[in-house]
């Protein structure tokens, strides 16, 4: 059952890119419209839990952030009576039409550097805070914050419609990355109480579901969604009865979702060798080998590596080279990926997370060196800040001594 704080954060989450698309459609003036929908937020996270969820979320919402955007136009001496008057028609209730796309495209303008793009799509339409965000793209949070401010200033006056053809390719590439980096914070949080955030993974999921929609040929979007649903089709036997964490080779797998498994698989089938095979279509194929296996032992990492090969090719970065180094301790030995691992450590990217100290962890306890491990396990420990994690690693290292 909810507790009235995850049904306040639930709420919010699901009308914030309703309200903000619908702010913007109406008034242009991105960056306005986005401070006047986090001061509702923050009327919304004051008033909600004491007196409850309004019937309509997302009505109320916009009705504070339209008040909110007529005190800001009121105070502006030039532009103050026809703004005003613009403003005070509130616009009436949220209708049934979804702004999640066409302002996810908005935020993907090629007036933003592909950074700039990605930092505040995560922030408008995932929802993410600034110190999430930074943690997803590998980077410092005062970058990020000074990136999604400039981003805000430069779309100002931008029209919210879907783009010409011409520029929809390059849209959805980094709408593609957007929408995974949303899932992978909620399938994988970076901090909380919980690894995963159900929230987070069903907006990514709603969104890669919309973008197949918008273009149902494009094999890598239709690579995306395949990706994301045999991800998520092991979320529930992640953690146990007691609530800890289960690495993927001991999870109870009759707990996998086989719907979403089975339409996973069935839509990288129908998508594969359609057009050219790119880095989530590989991913996803990665994914179907695990989720197909039917123990732990039966996956075929062979086959798992060669795909890594391929997208190491293709796509290379830290957390590909960190996959494929476990994929190649698993086919050739625990100290083959260790040498691996040390091609990494000097990576600074790697050096913001918590995860090369895991898997190196891990390594180095089938390799049999007990203290070492136990060493890199209280690292990765310190580096992390969720709560399950940190009990996951610190019963590991507590087990070796």
């Amino acid at each position: 059952m909810q507790t009235e704080e995850q049904r306040v954060e639930a709420a919010v989450r699901e009308a914030v890119p309703r309200v903000l698309g619908a702010l913007v459609r109406r008034h242009g003036q991105f960056a306005a419209c986005e401070d006047a929908v986090q001061e509702a937020l923050l009327a919304a996270s004051a008033q909600w839990p004491r007196d409850g969820v309004p019937d309509d979320p997302a009505a109320w919402l916009l009705t504070v952030a339209g008040r909110r955007l007529v005190d800001a136009w009121r105070s502006e001496s030039a532009r103050v009576r026809r703004e005003e008057q613009d403003a005070l028609d509130v616009p009436g209730p949220v209708t049934g039409v979804d702004d999640s796309l066409p302002l996810l495209l908005l935020c993907c303008s090629p007036l933003l550097t592909p950074p700039a793009q990605l930092a505040l799509t995560l922030r408008a339409v995932g929802g993410l805070t600034t110190a999430e965000i930074a943690a997803a793209l590998l980077q410092p949070e005062a970058t990020v914050a000074q990136r999604i401010s400039r981003a805000k200033a430069r779309l100002q006056g931008e029209r919210f419609a879907l783009p010409p053809a011409e520029e929809l390719p390059e849209r959805l590439r980094v709408v593609r990355q957007v929408v995974y980096l949303v899932f992978t914070e909620g399938h994988a949080a970076t901090s909380g109480a919980s690894v995963s955030r159900r929230e987070l993974t069903a907006d990514a999921l709603h969104l890669a579901r919309l973008l197949v929609a918008l273009v149902p040929d494009d094999p890598e979007s239709a690579g995306l969604l395949a990706l994301l649903l045999l991800t998520d089709a092991r979320r529930d036997a992640r953690v146990d009865e007691r609530g800890e964490l289960v690495p993927l080779l001991e999870q109870d797998r009759s707990r996998w979702d086989a719907r979403q498994i089975e339409e996973g698989v069935a839509l990288l089938t129908r998508t594969l060798g359609t057009g050219p095979v790119g880095p989530y279509q590989l991913q996803a194929a990665i994914a179907a080998v695990h989720d197909e296996a039917a123990t732990a032992e039966q996956t075929d990492w062979p086959q798992i590596l060669a795909l890594y090969d391929v997208l190491s090719r293709i796509d290379p970065g830290p957390v590909v080279a960190l996959n494929r180094a476990v994929a190649v301790a698993m086919v050739h030995g625990p100290r083959a990926g260790l040498a691996l691992l040390g091609e990494l450590a000097g990576d600074e990217r790697l050096a913001r997370t918590h995860r090369l100290d895991a898997v190196r962890a891990h390594l180095l306890e089938q390799a049999g060196e007990r203290e070492a491990a136990r060493e890199a396990y209280a690292l990765a420990l310190r580096r992390t800040r969720n709560l399950q994690e940190q009990r996951y690693l610190a019963g590991r290292a507590a087990a070796l001594d």
